[in-house]
């Protein structure tokens, strides 16, 4: 034990240069894939810059935001039907920077074009970048930690009672092989960590330079439009310079598409035509089943709708974990939009209602604005754990393997797409795509290997699942954790980790360079009667011990 704390002595000033590097590396990684999606489409609009606050979310009773912030928070022409989502850059093509070296500490969302940032805790000291990355490049060649060097380690801090019973896996990331473990391969209530499921599966079959796209359309009838609901749950009402992602303005790559200039392009196209009054329908086809989630509280995740603005939330800007939504999300979203075409001088009669078919596929395009990418989505669902953002990629993910874009059509999608990359699925039960649902169930050895498989060099496609994930005391849900006073402050920066809350559930699962540089998956789930932040707590000091080893 004596050489593993000299090894945490020797790094202590790390955590900002790793940190450091999650900033330099963040903006590089975006890859495209194979899919259903024919070709690039340029948007009409252009992406427009919206607003839209981040979904936060929890899991249901601790705070996930659907997951956890301390909990988690919560026109397509040519286009298939799996084409509410088209890829708008060339399919195939992956950047020079698409994978980092093995053992590069995974970029992150923060500060960077990436992702959805929170602001670094006060008092952290400044990122320096260079160094650290030089160390992390020469990980797969610092010897792996043994089985028994890590149950050296970590035994104390396992041994703590707030942690209820535990079961655990660490395993290189470089292959995804279990280095140690307790119930590795029993099933356990994964709460938010679901979303690495999710997100693996739905980047793995769609490019991730994929856009949703929401459009306005002629009717079947003179002077009638309809609103196409295309699935982007982060279209926004709100003017630009009110929208933030986890508390941050949003930029370019992050802005949601924007509702004002969705009506701009519909009164332009509708005046040039020498329309000023039309009637207004909406068209909600392209999901299919219930819109409720079993587990629907109307805070921590909305109606699942393929057209809703601003989340469904009553107040869009709104940074509470489990905001108020409304009733009808689609048909909020459709008196907005009635009023915003009322700005630009249309005059829709009466009251927008939902289409009695669905928008013909040749109807002639009267706007069109489209979502940030994919990748980009995924990167802010897992920052902030969103739950309403996570089913909505996981209907895409069901489109684009031709299952109904339901609950239960995104669960088979996600299911048959992970056995189909290799993922042990033993075990695996899954009901939604967000993790509120307590009949959800992974093995944590599975966990470490949609981490593993995220990391791998012939998966580039996957890595937003790891600039997604927060970091320890800076970012999204991990950014109150891992702080001074936690017996984990060492390992803030050092450890990127997806976070998961039920009652009486917590599960932590991510990845964090050890005290000699290797790059290690992890996965940490427990059921306990103890307080939930005490039982974090407990898992936090848990993972940063194998921040501090080497573990020989």
């Amino acid at each position: 034990m004596g050489a593993v704390v000299g090894a945490g002595d020797r790094r202590r000033g790390t955590a900002a240069g790793l940190f450091g590097a999650a900033l330099l590396v963040a903006g590089t990684v975006l890859g495209s894939g194979g899919g259903a999606y024919a070709q690039p489409s340029p948007p009409a609009g252009g992406h427009s810059a919206g607003h839209g606050e981040d979904g936060k979310k929890h899991d249901g009773g601790d705070g996930d935001r659907g997951g956890d912030r301390g909990h988690d928070r919560g026109g397509d022409q040519g286009r298939n039907r799996v084409g509410a989502a088209e890829p708008t850059g060339p399919t195939g093509a992956a950047g020079p920077s698409t994978t980092p070296p093995p053992g590069t500490p995974p970029a992150g969302p923060a500060g960077s074009p990436t992702g959805t940032s929170a602001t670094p805790a006060a008092g952290r000291p400044a990122p320096v970048a260079g160094a650290v990355l030089a160390s992390a490049e020469a990980g797969p060649g610092a010897a792996l930690p043994t089985a028994q060097g890590l149950q050296q380690a970590l035994a104390a801090a396992l041994a703590d009672r707030n942690l209820g019973t535990v079961s655990f896996a660490v395993a290189d990331a470089a292959d995804g092989r279990v280095l140690y473990g307790s119930g590795e391969n029993a099933p356990a209530t994964p709460a938010s960590t679901t979303k690495l499921a999710t997100t693996v599966a739905a980047l793995s079959l769609i490019p991730g330079d994929t856009r949703l796209a929401t459009r306005v359309v002629k009717g079947a009838n003179p002077g009638e439009i309809t609103l196409v609901g295309g699935g982007d749950p982060t279209l926004t009402a709100l003017p630009a310079d009110q929208v933030q992602i986890g508390g941050a303005p949003a930029d370019a790559d992050t802005a949601p598409a924007s509702l004002e200039a969705l009506a701009r392009q519909t009164a332009a196209a509708l005046k040039a035509a020498g329309t000023t009054a039309v009637k207004l329908d909406y068209d909600l086809s392209l999901y299919a089943g219930s819109p409720q989630h079993k587990n629907y509280d109307a805070a921590n995740i909305a109606l699942v709708t393929p057209l809703m603005i601003d989340e469904g939330k009553v107040d869009p800007k709104s940074r509470e974990d489990a905001p108020a939504r409304v009733a009808d999300p689609a048909g909020q979203a459709a008196d907005a939009f009635a009023a915003q075409l009322k700005a630009q001088g249309i005059t829709v009669d009466g009251k927008a209602k939902p289409a009695a078919a669905p928008a013909a596929a040749t109807a002639p395009v009267l706007g069109r604005v489209d979502s940030p990418t994919v990748a980009r989505l995924v990167e802010r669902l897992l920052t902030t754990s969103d739950n309403t953002l996570a089913e909505a990629i996981a209907r895409q993910a069901a489109l684009a393997a031709h299952q109904p874009a339901s609950f239960e059509g995104a669960a088979t999608a996600v299911t048959q797409e992970l056995a189909r990359l290799g993922v042990p699925m033993t075990g695996v039960v899954l009901g939604d795509g967000s993790g509120l649902s307590t009949g959800n169930a992974i093995p944590p050895a599975v966990l470490v290997q949609l981490l593993a498989l995220a990391s791998s060099e012939q998966h580039p496609t996957l890595r937003p699942v790891l600039t997604g994930l927060p970091i320890a005391g800076f970012t999204g849900t991990l950014g109150k954790r891992f702080g001074a006073g936690s017996g984990a402050a060492e390992a803030a920066g050092l450890v990127r980790a997806k976070t998961g809350s039920l009652n009486g559930v917590n599960t932590l699962a991510g990845t964090v360079v050890d005290a000699e540089g290797r790059l290690l998956a992890f996965a940490v789930m427990t059921k306990t009667t103890a307080a939930a932040d005490t039982a974090r707590a407990a898992m936090d000091r848990v993972v940063a011990r194998l921040a501090a080893c080497g573990c020989h």
